[in-house]
């Protein structure tokens, strides 16, 4: 009966804080926040305005005395502070009960941030109210949520595209056997079709625009159906609004040269992995997930490109969600895929 009450009372999460989006996973209640990792703050009388969908809309759309800022960049907080706030305002929505309290966190990284970086993410999930904090590898998060026997003596190799970061891992026995960490990512592309639209067209648009011409006609390799979506901007010769058609060709082509670099790395990531596993990928395949897997025909270029299988995960976007969701449920099964949080320094004189 204690124990029960316990559990209600103290509550474990799993929070993928992605560069894009943030997914928080209850224990026993599943998903329950998808957000965009953005907050509104007004400079005044610095206060958080709204954090998630709401600042997301304002976006390219503020007065000066209101910022829209996106806490992290390629993976990495890059303002600690309103990482905290936008983290404790994300689990304030979920707490029904107001002596509710969170007792294990477990957050997912990229594989490259260094121990400064890492234990940033720590602080900022600790000061937004949580009790102890655990860390674990994106990848590992993401080939878990996927379904993969990452726990076997046999390779999985997963591509998870985000936001910020493209994470590209060899998984074996529950540990990363090869890995590399782009920060070429969904932003990048929004970043390569504004400067393309820039180039070719002489107009101006914003992320929201580009984010919305590569949702709407991109794709990664030719297609037979033929897209166009109307984007409008600011024509760079007269200052005033116009109007272009933007079509799928274009997009590919803006992107070219990014998804490349995605496809070189994942080629570097098989050639340095041990001849067996190797034979393992060959017939298990690549598995990619994120947002970007979401990009018509990615999926297709890569196995054109590495000569194996791939496959887009179900729900790619709430993939690594829901291997924390896997590890949140049952703690002590899946205690040794995550890093253990450092203990105070004791020094005896």
């Amino acid at each position: 009966m204690k124990l029960q009450f316990f559990n209600r009372i103290f509550k474990d999460i799993g929070i993928d804080l992605g560069t894009a989006n943030s997914l928080v996973y209850l224990k026993n209640n599943g998903i329950v926040v998808n957000e965009p990792t953005v907050a509104a703050v007004n400079n005044k009388t610095n206060k958080i305005l709204a954090v998630g969908e709401e600042a997301k809309k304002m976006i390219g759309r503020t007065p000066s005395h209101i910022s829209v800022v996106r806490p992290l960049v390629n993976g990495v907080i890059s303002d600690f502070e309103m990482t905290e706030e936008f983290l404790r305002e994300l689990l304030k929505r979920q707490r029904t009960n107001p002596i509710l309290s969170y007792r294990r966190a477990i957050l997912a990284v990229p594989n490259n941030l260094t121990e400064v970086e890492r234990k940033s993410v720590e602080d900022a999930a600790l000061n937004a109210g949580c009790s102890k904090v655990f860390l674990v590898e994106s990848p590992t998060a993401a080939a878990l949520g996927a379904g993969l026997p990452i726990g076997e003596p046999s390779a999985s190799l997963i591509v998870d595209i985000g936001g910020g970061t493209t994470d590209i891992a060899v998984i074996s026995l529950g540990g990363t056997v090869v890995s590399r960490t782009l920060k070429i990512a969904g932003d990048k592309f929004n970043e390569d079709i504004i400067k393309f639209v820039r180039d070719e067209f002489r107009l101006a648009i914003g992320e929201p625009t580009a984010e919305f011409a590569k949702i709407s006609v991109g794709s990664a390799v030719p297609m037979d159906e033929r897209l166009e979506v109307p984007i409008r901007g600011r024509d760079f010769s007269t200052g005033l609004p116009r109007e272009v058609v933007m079509k799928n060709n274009h997009v590919r082509q803006a992107l070219g040269k990014s998804l490349q670099t995605i496809v070189d790395a994942l080629r570097e990531v098989v050639e340095e992995t041990p001849p067996e596993l190797v034979g393992d990928i060959l017939g298990g395949g690549i598995y990619i997930c994120g947002g970007g897997a979401m990009l018509r025909g990615f999926g297709d270029l890569i196995g054109k490109e590495v000569g194996v299988s791939v496959r887009v995960v179900e729900n790619p976007l709430t993939c690594v969600a829901r291997g924390l969701g896997a590890m949140v449920d049952d703690f002590e099964a899946h205690r040794s895929y995550l890093d253990v949080p450092p203990k105070p320094l004791s020094i005896n004189l």
